[in-house]
């Protein structure tokens, strides 16, 4: 091959990479380098790839010495390729160290590390990590959205996501899968109506019987079902959690029942946990916690967390103080930490006017040294989400919005006094 150059011989290795010919990729590299071709940043980059794909790790580690001789390590193309191989092997050692070897990472660098370290269990390097990016995009934030929902991590999940709009970062179509599933698996359901509706303003592409549910038209919704059913299609897991959380939310018990029902007898491969959890909400809300108790029993899996705050929070609907205490017992003993499940027991008691049993629950939090985690609303001006806390200051119009927010008021008093001076008037 002495005819060959650089860009030739990694033409001809990228070809065989793309058509899954691995073997013959890093056969054609070795050739190059026995013909005294030099490599460079992007035939590394190209043959990292059959590397990873063959699952070598020993031959990944010749690439790297190789590299390294040839002084490509710091270039930001080769660092990059190398993390991304380590990583995917379960390397994280040596994934960082290529990190620090790279002279410029980029955001590709800093994500493709994140995507290893949430893969490989180690959520607070990731995390660690994703906050000292020097620049942060749509990618690495569904990263680390995505890779804490497949960890179980579901409120870390959702958090995230309010954070990544509260900076004015776009979600896209690949969002909202993982925010819904995170959704779900941490009974936090009453949010899913708000990340739908953000959904469909965002994409504006869903499906309009999806739309429809998101929008309390369920019957409407559930006609639009029907008809699709008549033409052959059947829905695919996101359609079928739309509908789900549209039945749940306009009140149709039994028509949600029969959906799930129906897909679990003809599509039971598009089921996931997040729609078992919608189903136990759907239940409960209907203040059927026998039907919800069944269910979680005969579940083909072990019921998580978000299953049982599912029940729980139908208990605050309809003040069932008893099977709360019970339901709250069982989630302190498979999370301890969980402040979530103590704050549902403790509107429980809310609800139903014990007021000593709620102090007792705050101080425990207090005495456990629990976070709470803050609510918040959101709300979507011209494109771009909003996010506000209580008592939120960090908004770069907040001093503008406390100002006409005090206006508001003060002409919803001075409304309220002339009422009732007419009021007066007219009495008299």
């Amino acid at each position: 091959m002495p005819h060959w150059d650089v860009v030739s011989a990694t033409a001809a290795i990228g070809a065989l990479t793309r058509r899954g010919r691995h073997r013959d990729a890093l056969g054609m590299f070795s050739q190059v380098l026995a013909g005294g071709v030099a490599p460079n940043e992007f035939t590394f980059g190209t043959v990292l790839r059959s590397a990873t794909a063959l699952r070598a790790p020993r031959v990944g580690a010749q690439l790297h010495a190789c590299a390294a001789k040839l002084g490509l390590c710091s270039n930001v193309f080769v660092g990059t390729a190398l993390l991304d191989h380590y990583a995917k092997m379960g390397a994280m050692r040596e994934a960082q160290g290529a990190l620090e070897d790279t002279r410029e990472p980029n955001v590709v660098s800093y994500t493709a590390l994140i995507a290893g370290l949430l893969k490989n269990g180690m959520f607070h390097e990731a995390d660690r990590l994703f906050r000292r990016m020097p620049e942060r995009n749509l990618v690495s934030w569904n990263a680390m959205i995505g890779g804490c929902s497949q960890a179980g991590l579901s409120e870390e999940a959702v958090n995230l996501f309010l954070e990544m709009c509260r900076e004015g970062v776009m979600p896209n179509q690949s969002t909202f899968p993982c925010v819904l599933t995170s959704v779900a698996n941490a009974g936090a359901l009453g949010v899913g109506r708000s990340v739908h509706a953000s959904a469909i303003k965002f994409l504006g592409n869903l499906d309009v019987y999806v739309g429809n549910s998101l929008n309390g038209k369920g019957e409407e919704a559930l006609n639009a079902y029907k008809a699709m059913r008549a033409t052959g299609l059947k829905p695919d897991n996101v359609t079928l959690l739309g509908l789900l959380f549209g039945c749940n939310h306009a009140g149709l018990v039994d028509e949600g029942y029969d959906l799930f029902k129906t897909a679990e007898v003809e599509q039971p491969g598009i089921l996931k946990p997040e729609h078992y959890a919608c189903v136990v909400d759907l239940l409960s809300r209907a203040k059927r916690f026998y039907d919800a108790k069944r269910f979680l029993e005969e579940l083909p899996f072990e019921p998580g967390i978000g299953f049982w705050k599912a029940l729980i929070g139908g208990c605050q609907i309809h003040w069932n103080r008893e099977l709360a205490e019970s339901v709250a017992k069982r989630l302190h003993a498979l999370d301890p930490k969980d402040t979530s499940s103590y704050i549902l027991l403790s509107n429980v008691y809310s609800a139903a006017g014990s007021w000593q049993r709620v102090s007792m629950i705050r101080r425990e939090i207090k005495e456990k040294g629990l976070k709470r985690i803050t609510g918040c609303s959101w709300i979507e001006i011209q494109d771009k989400v909003h996010v506000f806390f209580n008592g939120d200051g960090r908004h770069q119009q907040s001093d503008e919005i406390y100002s006409m927010l005090e206006v508001c008021l003060y002409f919803r008093e001075d409304d309220r006094d002339q009422h009732e001076y007419s009021t007066a008037c007219s009495y008299w």
